[in-house]
């Protein structure tokens, strides 16, 4: 058993994902209990993640009602970069900004419940791939900041999903998709956009990747769920169940689905048969 606060399952790339649940020095390997009872136990305690405090109500995934007022990363921006305005100089932590936002990002198609488009730094691939439980995944722009990311991501939305439908994720895996093709049709249809991105930010701001390879994932499944229910820590603060499988954020049950993500700072106790 182990004890603490929940945060973002750990990942590792591999074949299949490889998953751990990190809690302080503890964790379980949670690919071990695939087939077998997993049991989580909500203490009915929620700690902020960024300053400690215990809080009544998790905002924007794992923060206080302060922390999520005066950080940047719980900004609107940080859900909609093409809102950006750190050049305006009303960026609610600047050197923050500088570390996350105002750094090389990259714009990339995946396939987790059909095709999609998002943005990611480097550091975050394939994690971000990962955590959104893509099966391929292509990069196919780099831009300079979070913000022009932003502007493309908003442009290529026009013609693709920019979400992940969470429920048709888990159903079942999607249809492979030719990645490369969907990439090459779209840069046709953004010919216009990406000329008026390029006058505005320069012509080095918005490169293409025509040499990216697509990236596949398989994730650590016996199968999926009869039926998608999700299940709900604070309604059902003891969760016991046989793990099918994990993907994405989700730990998938045969009584239902538990998004990790969605009760970072919550503390548990986690167990295995």
């Amino acid at each position: 058993m182990i004890k603490g606060t929940l945060n973002k399952l750990d990942v590792e790339f591999s074949d299949p994902v490889v998953y751990r649940l990190v809690m302080g020095e503890a964790s379980l390997t949670l690919n071990d209990y695939l087939g077998r009872t997993l049991s989580i136990n909500f203490s009915g305690e929620i700690y902020c993640t960024a300053c400690g405090r215990r809080t009544k109500t998790s905002f924007s995934q794992g923060f206080c009602f302060p922390c999520c007022q005066k950080l940047a990363q719980c900004d609107l921006c940080i859900v909609r970069p093409e809102t950006c305005h750190f050049e305006q100089g009303t960026c609610r932590e600047p050197e923050w900004g500088m570390t996350h936002c105002m750094q090389p990002h990259y714009v990339y198609l995946a396939n987790s419940s059909g095709l999609k488009v998002g943005i990611t730094r480097q550091t975050q691939i394939p994690q971000r791939w990962i955590d959104q439980g893509a099966q391929q995944a292509l990069t196919i722009f780099k831009v300079q900041t979070r913000f022009q990311s932003g502007l493309l991501e908003a442009c290529i939305a026009k013609h693709v999903m920019d979400k992940t439908d969470w429920r048709k994720m888990l159903k079942g895996d999607a249809p492979a998709l030719d990645l490369v093709a969907e990439r090459d049709r779209l840069t046709d249809q953004l010919a216009n956009d990406l000329g008026d991105l390029r006058s505005r930010f320069g012509e080095l701001a918005i490169a293409t990747l025509p040499d990216s390879k697509t990236v596949t994932i398989r994730y650590p499944l016996l199968n999926y769920p009869s039926a998608i229910k999700a299940l709900n820590l604070e309604k059902t603060p003891q969760i016991s169940g046989k793990l099918l499988g994990i993907k994405g954020q989700y730990l998938l049950f045969d009584s239902g689905v538990l998004n990790i993500r969605k009760y970072t700072g919550y503390g548990v106790e986690v167990w295995g048969d």
